[in-house]
């Protein structure tokens, strides 16, 4: 069976819609969302809300916007929000929580980008006036830095009880909570309950084109739509990217667990070549993180060698390469990218 190239192993976000999606696309009923009038976007914000068990859900350009307008909805200037040092909203959205909230953080430590109820419990500010307030935390699942990885939903639970006791609200950043879903069995809406928001992507492992989500009470999705006029983030016959949206909570879901198959399988690859290291045992959905030997090549080198060879993976650092699965790579582009990677470590086709 021949195989296309490249095969893009950079993110999940590189997903392209399909034929159909397309057609969802181009066939939606739209109107002014600014307005409320855009039937299709409001299909998909009642949609979402039933399927979080929230009261209300409002469709956002980008899972970042979607993170800093829940952080805005729920903080004020010169509060402090909780969460893990390699969280999403810290490490890639452009030192946001400080710029438009004006929010100091408490940044924790957990492999896995993981940590528990103890840990939030040490990290909270004493209520004087000398302190920030502890405000808000935020738990991203599944964690992209820690490589895909599941919370135990026990522990979300018990930091829920820590939040209960002194009053503070919680966030999940879900923007791959479908593959926790999927890899669990464990329903969305029960990943969601402990949380005061949730906010989720459809531009990633589902295929849309563009376009996350939030969900909260009421009240706090109108504190949320306003912040995000504020931000830019308004859109008008938005129906056409809700349509894909729609047409991936329908088809593109399941097929999920696809993608995590096939992330084990290239961890399982990778762990057999001598000079690279992965345990495909920490592969949980659909990113595989694997670190080079420096005796062989930069994580860098090797990806251009890579790319050459037309397989394109990310370097996240001087000797570890991030590959993520994902709609538009097939099993068979699974195995040629492994056949790459153990031909070009073979023949020291990289230079350190």
């Amino acid at each position: 069976m021949s195989v296309s190239f490249p095969i893009d192993l950079r993110s999940d976000t590189v997903t392209r819609p399909t034929p159909a999606m397309r057609k969802a696309m181009a066939e939606a009923e739209v109107g002014d969302d600014v307005f409320g009038d855009d039937p299709t976007v409001n299909r998909l914000q009642e949609r979402v809300a039933r399927l979080t068990g929230k009261e209300a859900a409002l469709f956002v350009p980008s899972g970042s916007m979607g993170n800093q307008t829940c952080i805005r909805a729920h903080t004020e200037p010169g509060d402090e929000i909780i969460g893990h040092e390699h969280s999403h909203f810290y490490f890639y959205e452009a030192g946001a929580p400080c710029a438009l909230s004006g929010c100091s953080l408490r940044l924790l430590r957990g492999e896995g980008g993981l940590f528990d109820e103890d840990d939030v419990r040490a990290a909270l500010r004493p209520p004087t006036s000398h302190f920030p307030q502890s405000r808000l935390v935020i738990i991203e699942n599944t964690h992209n830095k820690g490589g895909g990885t599941i919370w135990p939903i026990e522990r979300i639970r018990a930091i829920r009880a820590v939040a209960d006791e002194f009053g503070l609200r919680m966030h999940l950043d879900g923007a791959r909570l479908w593959n926790a879903s999927v890899a669990t069995g464990i329903p969305i809406a029960e990943w969601a309950k402990p949380f005061n928001t949730v906010s989720m992507c459809f531009s990633k492992g589902l295929g849309a084109p563009v376009g996350s989500i939030v969900a909260g009470s009421a009240a706090v999705v109108q504190r949320v739509h306003r912040f995000r006029k504020m931000f830019g983030g308004g859109m008008r016959q938005a129906g056409i990217l809700a349509a894909a949206a729609l047409h991936a909570l329908d088809h593109h879901v399941e097929r999920l667990a696809e993608d995590h198959r096939n992330a084990k399988r290239l961890a399982e690859t990778i762990a057999d070549v001598p000079g690279l290291s992965v345990d495909p045992r920490k592969v949980q959905t659909n990113i595989v993180f694997f670190d080079v030997d420096p005796d062989l090549a930069t994580a860098q080198a090797l990806c251009d060698a890579l790319k050459a060879s037309g397989v394109l993976m990310l370097p996240v650092g001087p000797r570890t390469v991030r590959a993520v699965t994902h709609l538009d790579v097939s099993a068979e582009q699974i195995t040629a990218a492994g056949t790459a990677i153990a031909r070009i470590v073979r023949t020291r086709l990289v230079v350190a």
